[in-house]
């Protein structure tokens, strides 16, 4: 069992007219296994919070910890994090060119666990991680990213996460830019590795419509920066209804 708590953290970023603070006390604890829907509306700091876990410069702590089996990630550089067991599905997936994928996530890979895989069984992962995610198998021989969908790249999010197999998943609005069927595949993914790694997910969304397919455990609202309020899959339903507009009225 492996535990992620996050404890009064505070994060600003840096503007024209100085320092901005974006995330005003945030407590979150998730568990292995567990899935945590992040809701809220745009702006109100869902991916400051998850770029600040995985350790983007852009972002400067000021308060708090942020604690993996007890060890405080804020201490560790990202690539450290990676290897103590996180991971980040980025909304806006980066091209790498010249770079192609197969050769991406062997080395990722073999950065995660300190040794290369054993190349036969290798190949055999990934394409059978590929062929689960409907990605043809030409894409391992493309560069990273370059030229590929939206779909696409969420997709190849996802493939890492699959291979990597990391204790904890951020997914950043993995939803965004999915037409119906991407989405039902890319959430089988996230399912998959749920179920059969004890992966712990933070899933930050706008809207309930991946939660008819990643079934949360816990819902947190989040407005101007910080947990507004929390409850179980039904606080997701009684958004879809509602909206957010009760709390950027009254926010507590």
């Amino acid at each position: 069992m492996s535990t992620l708590e996050i404890k009064n953290l505070h994060v600003s970023v840096e503007t024209s007219d100085g320092p901005k603070a974006i995330l005003r006390g945030v407590d979150l604890t998730i568990n292995s296994g567990e899935i945590h829907a992040i809701m809220g509306p745009n702006g109100s700091g869902k991916s400051t919070l998850a770029y600040s876990i995985a350790g983007h410069p852009k972002y400067t702590v000021t308060e708090g910890e942020v604690l993996l089996d007890g060890e405080n990630v804020l201490e560790m550089s990202v690539d450290e994090r990676a290897r103590a067991g996180l991971f980040l599905a980025m909304q806006y997936p980066v091209e790498v060119p010249g770079v192609t994928v197969s050769n991406f996530l062997r080395t990722a890979k073999t950065a995660i666990t300190g040794e290369a895989p054993a190349l036969r069984k290798w190949v055999g992962d990934v394409k059978d991680a590929m062929a689960k995610l409907r990605m043809d198998p030409e894409f391992a021989q493309r560069d990273v990213n370059h030229g590929f969908s939206g779909g696409e790249k969420k997709r190849h999010e996802i493939l890492q996460m699959e291979l990597i197999e990391p204790k904890f998943a951020v997914l950043d609005e993995t939803d965004s830019g999915l037409d119906v069927d991407a989405l039902r595949v890319v959430s089988e993914g996230v399912n998959r590795v749920h179920e059969n790694t004890g992966l712990g997910v933070m899933l930050i969304t706008h809207y309930t419509r991946i939660l008819n397919y990643i079934k949360p455990d816990r819902v947190h609202v989040f407005v101007e920066g910080k947990i507004a309020e929390q409850g179980g899959p039904e606080l997701a339903d009684r958004l879809e209804a509602e909206g957010y507009d009760k709390y950027l009225t009254t926010t507590v």
